[in-house]
């Protein structure tokens, strides 16, 4: 069973929501976490706030906070650093929004327990669950076609690869530059293509998918470019000379 766990939060403008993602974090969970890890991104709500309320009540509870908004990878970058330096032997990427479910934590942490993978990540993408879930159509068909194209790229066959339910042992943080990988949205995207040129071990776990009234500050056009973009660098090279 692997031990350290750390939970990572970015969060950015999520004051409506951290402290109801905390609250649903299940006892099975919490009697594996080491540590909670928040990153205020420049928020400009009462983000700072809420995070303050939630280490009050849960000692040990680091926050760390960024001046002004640099970007969701930025944001990642200084959560993996932070669980990297403390020993971190798995790091769990949980956001702020409630989009990803904090219940499904102790599944996410078996393919690890069983010495089975270097990352993990939690799939909407079973079936029609997502559209029962409330994804938009558009969305879902943008996932799939795009996961298609992926999946041809990288030589790969994972059911989804946008979902940013992101779980990663120590061998794969000390294995990815990941300093070297994008500020935005993407970040994700090119940790799961560093796995693959690295060789490191991906999992997948299904999740439910949860839409609901969120804020998702995520262009799903402009990200749907940088997918391409990430694809078209792949087989350039890009990623292998990293």
């Amino acid at each position: 069973m692997v031990r350290n766990v750390f939970v990572i939060m970015p969060a950015y403008n999520a004051g409506q929501t951290i402290e109801k993602v905390f609250a649903r974090i299940p006892p099975a969970a919490r009697e594996r976490v080491a540590r909670y890890v928040v990153v205020d991104d420049g928020s400009t709500d009462d983000t700072g706030a809420a995070a303050e309320r939630i280490r009050a009540a849960l000692p040990g509870m680091v926050l760390l906070r960024h001046p002004v908004n640099r970007g969701y990878g930025a944001a990642e970058k200084t959560l993996l650093d932070y669980a990297v330096s403390e020993g971190a032997e798995v790091a769990i990427l949980l956001h702020a929004d409630g989009q990803y479910s904090p219940e499904k934590i102790p599944d996410l942490l078996e393919p690890f327990d069983r010495g089975e993978a270097d990352i993990v990540q939690g799939s909407r993408m079973h079936g029609r669950d997502a559209l029962r879930g409330g994804m938009p159509v558009y969305k879902f068909v943008a996932n799939k076609l795009l996961s298609w194209l992926a999946n041809v790229a990288f030589g790969m066959r994972l059911s989804e690869y946008y979902s940013g339910y992101m779980v990663y042992n120590r061998r794969a943080l000390t294995s990815v530059p990941y300093r070297k990988l994008a500020d935005s949205f993407q970040f994700d995207l090119e940790m799961l293509v560093m796995a693959r040129v690295k060789g490191l071990r991906i999992r997948q776990v299904p999740i439910p998918t949860i839409y609901a009234d969120e804020k998702s500050h995520l262009n799903p056009i402009k990200y749907g470019l940088d997918v391409l973009r990430v694809i078209a660098r792949y087989r350039a090279g890009k990623y292998a000379r990293i």
